[in-house]
This record gives structure tokens, sequence and C-alpha cells, in this order.
């Protein structure tokens, strides 16, 4: 891998982005290296959750402007490209927790948006500045941000360029804790070890009913949940667990 950096780590698989010197501008090749590592996880019995992370400047400033310019000439191809990476991504099914520390702007934003936990650093600005260069988000970042933070803060940001901080994109419901820096990478690693230490298919049933939620209303959401639940009370694990319980002891999940 060129631009990314993968390691495992007590059944958490982590992802790194590592250009560094670009503040971990995207081209298309770190997104594939990204969508391809995950992928890996995603099919690994040893990895329960995966991790997102850039640098402590820059989880990801914005896309690869150089890259983009060079090929302008084929620019819709090469869009697409992206588009169908993005999706990749964001149909992994194990948990994607994105820990972010410094700028996530533009397609950085939507990499983090893509991820199901959202964990921030004290330093962390999120932005969606497209408009100031003449165009708009184009990788879901118009739905993303609409459906985390609402119509009227997704509007004023997507049409001024305006990025939030840490403090303000908690308050709108964009991320899901604020962490001091120097505890980012560490309160990261614990919260993925306590999802990859639950039943697996109990985990992956309930990132798909929650993500549904998204897409549905409520009373076929509900139906949604049950039909997953129903999975779940007929695994091995439930047994173990209902088991454990009755002998007062932790349960021994076999993830089946």
């Amino acid at each position: 891998m060129e631009y990314i950096i993968a390691q495992e780590q007590n059944n958490v698989g982590i992802i790194t982005l590592n250009r560094v010197e670009s503040l971990n501008a995207v081209c298309l090749d770190m997104l594939k290296e990204i969508a391809t590592q995950a992928e890996s996880y995603d099919l690994s019995e040893e990895i329960g959750a995966i991790i997102l992370r850039g640098s402590e400047k820059a989880f990801a400033a914005g896309i690869d402007l150089n890259e983009i310019s060079a090929r302008k000439n084929e620019s819709l191809r090469f869009l697409e490209d992206y588009r169908q990476t993005f999706k990749r991504i964001r149909t992994i099914r194990k948990p994607l927790i994105a820990a972010v520390a410094g700028y996530a702007l533009g397609i950085g934003c939507e990499l983090a948006m893509s991820c199901d936990i959202l964990l921030a650093a004290d330093n962390a600005r999120f932005g969606q500045p497209e408009i100031t260069l003449g165009s708009i988000a184009g990788f879901g970042g118009t739905q993303m941000l609409t459906h985390a933070v609402g119509k009227a803060k997704a509007m004023e940001m997507i049409l001024t360029g305006r990025a939030m901080n840490a403090e303000e994109a908690e308050r709108a419901g964009l991320v899901s804790r604020i962490v001091p820096l120097a505890n980012l990478y560490e309160d990261a690693q614990t919260t993925a070890e306590k999802i990859a230490s639950m039943p697996a298919e109990a985990v992956l049933l309930a990132k798909d009913s929650v993500k549904h939620a998204l897409n549905t209303g409520i009373d076929d959401g509900i139906d949604y949940e049950e039909k997953n639940g129903q999975i779940c009370l007929t695994s091995q694990d439930f047994a173990e667990s209902l088991q454990a319980f009755i002998e007062k002891r932790p349960p021994n999940f076999r993830n089946r």
C-alpha cells in the first residue's frame, strides 16, 4: 500500500491515511486502497471493527486538486471511479469508526461521514467548501450532512463553505463524542475493541438496522428491525448469553 498504513490490534483493523505532507489530500488511488483494505478486514474472521484515521493535523483536508487538474479532460469517468469506490466503503458490513483530528474538509468530511461512528479530537474541523471552487460536494456530502445536522445548518455550510469546529459538530449531531487530541486514537481503539468483543452477527445486524432507518419510514424500519432481531434470537451466541446469565458467568461468544 502506497497511501495508507494497515495494522491489526486486538481484533481491530486500523487504516491510517499516509499522505502527511499534503494533509492527507485524497487521490483516487488512496481511496481505492482504503476500500480494498476495509473489504479485506470485512472478510476477516479475526477483525470485529475497523478504525479509519489520519494525522493529528488532518484527517483529510480535501481532494487532491493536482490530480483533478491533471485529469480534467476525463473528469466524468474519473469522478465516477471516485463514486463507485465510495460505494464500496459505504457497503462495508463491519462497523467503521472515524477518528478525526484536524481538518476533515470536502472529500475528507465525506469520508468521515461514510463511517458509522465519528469520534472527533478537540482540534477537529468539518466542512464542505466545494462552493468556493465553483462546485458542490460530489460524493454524498450534501446528503449525508443534511441527514446528520438537518437542512438549515447543512444548507448554510454548503452554500457558504463555512467549517464547524468539534464543539459545534457535537451539538449538531455530526460526531458521536469529542475526545482530547492526546487521547483520540486510544479512545477509538477502546471503542473498537468493545464492539469487536460483542457477538459478530448481532453487531452486523444492529449496524444494518440503524443504516436502514436513514432510508425508510418508521413503520417499515420497525419491521426491518424485527426481522433482524429474530435472526439474533436464533443464534448460538444469544443462547449462550442466556445460559451465562443463568450461571452467573461471562458469556463465551463464538460468533455463531
